[in-house]
């Protein structure tokens, strides 16, 4: 399995991966998986990590598109070439710009290579605001159709990125897996504790935004909501979890310049965030560029708190009316519809109680596991030898393993 990211770090494809890799372990397989440098190393069955070279002063990998993701992919290319000897592995599994790496070196083997598609990569380049070049446009357009065709399995991570898989000719290759696990892990903090250590009362209340600081994801948005909440709800706070030490410091300037009601913690451990939304009372998604669904969007549906989101395709894909209250990517609207539901406890458990009835239904671990073995059942074939329970421990390293 190559995976161009830093291997753990809280953020989305990373979780995505994470959570593929326990699936697949549980289902059986053994995976060595290639990854960056840079990352914590997280203990499964069944599971190796192989990570490339590191560059000098390379210390942390920027979300989207870069020339240091270039170097580290390379590396990462020469690292996967190494292992990637005949006979060893059964496939190849390969997430995002890997995937142009995993179809030559799956063609070089004779073995089948899966493309995990989490997004798509014109689309990066707007949404990440990297470049307007055409002849860069057309060089991701061009590799992404390249690592569409190479592929004998496409998985995709929501409706919108079925529907490009289904447009450029390869619906019948590909399995809609969306990643309803989310960012999910045991909660190690207790609500109350949270209010207390950022200094929130008990009774105050309380928004909840957690993700990155990325231009898409609407913060300046949900900061000038705020700004307009502050002026109906004075005793409201709008708890904001993620972001780089640099991001949270102009973000926290704002605030105090503005006098909006934040409260920023910076980024938090995994482990943390459930407790952070067992505190607040709303929860909210303002994001407003893109077409994939927000990560977070699946563990909310669970999390027994209403939802506020924009009202475009990265959240009508998921969220059905009543599940959520779905406004326009306005600060005045967002902030109307977060002051509404703070003032109406009774409709906020409605709305929660609508989205876990969605949750159970349509996006379970059961629909999860189903869906990759599927997938893996179209990669391996029909008369593909099943692998060996998880139980029974990781192959010798010179055996066959499922993937790389």
């Amino acid at each position: 399995m190559l995976a161009p990211e830093p291997f753990f770090e809280p953020r989305g494809t990373p979780f995505s991966e994470y959570h593929r890799i326990k699936a697949l372990v549980e289902l059986g397989y053994q995976i060595d998986l290639v990854t960056y440098p840079i990352g914590q190393d997280v203990h499964l069955p069944n599971l190796r990590i192989y990570r490339c070279a590191r560059p000098p002063f390379v210390r942390r990998v920027a979300i989207g598109p870069s020339f240091r993701k270039i170097l580290l992919d390379v590396l990462l290319a020469i690292t996967a070439y190494r292992l990637a000897r005949p006979g060893r592995y059964a496939a190849i599994h390969s997430h995002e710009e890997a995937g142009a790496i995993g179809v030559w070196l799956a063609r070089r083997l004779g073995i089948p290579h899966l493309y995990d598609m989490h997004s798509s990569l014109p689309q990066q380049l707007a949404n990440f605001r990297y470049s307007r070049s055409r002849l860069i446009r057309w060089f991701f357009e061009r590799s992404e159709q390249a690592m569409i065709d190479g592929s004998r399995v496409i998985i995709t991570i929501c409706p919108a990125l079925q529907d490009t898989a289904v447009a450029t000719g390869a619906g019948e290759r590909a399995v809609l897996i969306e990643n309803v696990m989310g960012g999910d892990v045991e909660p190690v903090t207790e609500p109350v504790a949270v209010r207390k250590q950022w200094g929130i009362g008990e009774a105050t209340p309380l928004v909840l935004y957690t993700g990155t600081f990325e231009p898409y994801q609407g913060l300046d948005l949900l900061f000038a909501a705020a700004s307009r909440l502050a002026a109906t709800h004075p005793e409201a706070r709008v708890l904001v979890v993620g972001g780089e030490p640099e991001q949270v410091a102009t973000a926290r300037a704002v605030a105090e310049r503005t006098g909006a009601p934040l409260v920023f913690t910076g980024r938090r451990p995994a482990h943390e965030i459930p407790a952070f939304v067992s505190a607040c009372d709303v929860l909210a998604s303002p994001r407003i560029a893109g077409t994939n669904t927000p990560l977070k969007i699946y563990s909310y549906l669970r999390s027994g708190r209403p939802i506020v989101a924009t009202d475009l395709r990265t959240h009508t894909q998921v969220l059905e009316p009543g599940t959520a209250v779905l406004v326009p990517p306005e600060p005045e609207a967002f902030a109307a519809a977060l002051g509404r539901l703070l003032d109406a406890p009774k409709e906020r458990e409605r709305i929660a109680a609508a989205a876990g009835a969605l949750a159970a239904g349509k996006y379970s671990r059961a629909s999860y596991l189903a869906r990759t073995r599927d997938a893996y059942d179209r990669l391996l074939g029909a008369a593909a030898v099943r692998p060996p329970s998880a139980a029974s421990g990781p192959q010798d390293a010179t055996g066959p393993v499922a993937a790389l």
